[in-house]
């Protein structure tokens, strides 16, 4: 089949590319930004790519087209497809019908620790021997890919709640029809396509609703939020994680948080060493081992593989690193999961003076959706450095006063880039570069800096 994908260069439909390619398929692409690193990942996979979108550029032979769900009506390539009659569909679905049918799915979604519990579980597959699948929205650190395919009767696919296209307002993960799922949590985000947090749980009941009667969800009983979308119908194998009397519970073993204890429910416990941090991390394993479990992987070798796990690109991710000093960038999108980093690495690096850089830049970040809820979630940092795009919708000096003279906000990257050298020079110190977007290169920046300004 010769197929061409609108969006290419998106996280997920540049690692749909490339599965579809190890299947065989011919692939091209267009994208309205082609850049590294998907450009350089899609160039070493063989796939051709064209800037922009215009008509001219749709290949005449191609027998498919996806179209990736940033594309509207009114762009130039969209109108063309629709115009000419050719066959086109969404990357969810080509998914589903051309690469998920016949496999054990296993699918995480969540408003958090979808990307790091995704990357467990695929690396405790992996340790154990079964070659897995899979298409997460980050790249984990052990594998150093997005997606791969292989013969494996296991694919590990992170669920998002993302609307699937302009044709099919229905989220993503509805076409997956996992066998084991893990439900994370939920809370409200997405602001520029929901409303309100009960449309986000009738998505989420959707996509129990797809869950066969022989599969499992593995649930957060500590999410309220979860537990109403349950209450709306269940008709799978339900396993809890997250409070003291569900089947699946974890602590760490000292107050650093370098060491875990997971709890099965037969109620034998496993030990085991590991190199991340914070409550939520805790959450995300508990989850992967359960899920892991789910599909009769034994609970002792999926807790042994967390112990050389090393983690997800730009999910606190060390960039840097000095005498006193450690560098981090975190794909930061909403208040929970910047307040569970902080109150990691407080736990984590006692006594060190915990510097945060914030890029407000989703649509939920930008709009103010959840500009109340920030001044809390930053309250364990020290300094809050929050660069000020004209874009914001809100009033940063106002909203964060609470954060008193911890709170700095930068017009300009450069202001803030000086800032952050200055503030790097009390140490020991733990600076927090936190954005879902590219910080206009400031984490590839920075580390060359302080090794001039900061030796």
């Amino acid at each position: 089949m010769k197929i061409h994908i609108l969006g290419i260069c998106g996280t997920f439909m540049g690692s749909l590319a490339r599965i579809a390619r190890s299947m065989g398929h011919q692939v091209s692409g267009a994208d309205q930004q082609v850049y590294p690193p998907m450009s350089d990942q899609l160039g070493d996979a063989g796939i051709p790519l064209i800037e922009g979108y215009h008509a001219g550029d749709l290949p005449a032979d191609c027998d498919l087209v996806i179209i990736g769900n940033a594309l509207s009506r009114g762009n130039a390539a969209v109108e063309a497809v629709l115009d000419r009659g050719l066959s086109y569909t969404s990357g969810a679905q080509w998914l589903a019908e051309h690469a998920l049918t016949g496999k054990q799915v296993l699918a995480v979604a969540g408003t958090h620790g979808k990307t790091t519990t995704s990357s467990m579980l695929a690396w405790i597959l992996e340790e154990t021997g079964h070659n897995p699948g899979f298409l997460i929205g980050g790249v984990p650190a052990n594998f150093g890919i997005s997606a791969r395919w292989s013969d494996s009767p296991f694919f590990v696919i992170e669920a998002d709640e993302y609307d699937t296209a302009f044709f099919d307002k229905r989220s993503k993960f509805v076409h997956y029809r996992p066998r084991i799922q893990v439900l994370n949590n939920l809370e409200f985000d997405h602001a520029d396509i929901f409303d309100s947090i009960d449309q986000i749980k009738t998505q989420f009941h959707h996509l129990v609703r797809t869950i066969p009667g022989q599969g499992t969800l593995i649930v957060n009983r500590s999410d309220a939020q979860l537990a109403e979308v349950l209450s709306m119908g269940c008709w799978s194998r339900q396993l809890g994680f997250g409070t003291t009397d569900s089947e699946w519970q974890a602590r760490f073993a000292n107050s650093e948080g370098s060491a875990l204890i997971i709890r099965c429910p037969d109620g034998t416990e496993q030990h085991v060493s590991w190199s991340l941090q914070g409550d939520h991390n805790l959450s995300n394993a508990l989850a992967a081992v359960a899920a892991a479990a789910a599909a009769d992987i034994d609970p002792g070798e999926a807790v042994q593989a967390l112990g050389t796990f090393r983690g997800v690109k730009r999910r606190m991710e060390l960039i840097a690193e000095q005498e006193g000093l450690s560098v981090f960038e975190d794909f930061a999108h909403h208040p929970t999961a910047i307040r569970t980093t902080i109150s990691g690495c407080r736990k984590r690096a006692a006594g060190h003076k915990i510097i945060v850089a914030l890029e407000p830049r989703s649509h939920s970040m930008r709009s103010g959706t959840h500009a109340d809820a920030l001044a809390p979630a930053l309250d364990e940092a020290d300094d809050i450095h929050v660069l000020v795009r004209p874009e914001l919708e809100w009033n940063a000096h106002d909203q964060l006063a609470a954060l008193g003279s911890r709170l700095h906000c930068h017009d300009s990257i450069e202001a803030l880039q000086q800032a952050l050298l200055s503030s790097a020079q009390s140490r020991p110190a733990m600076i927090i570069l936190m954005s879902n977007g590219s910080f206009d290169g400031l984490p590839q920046r920075l580390p060359a800096l302080l090794e001039t300004h900061c030796p």
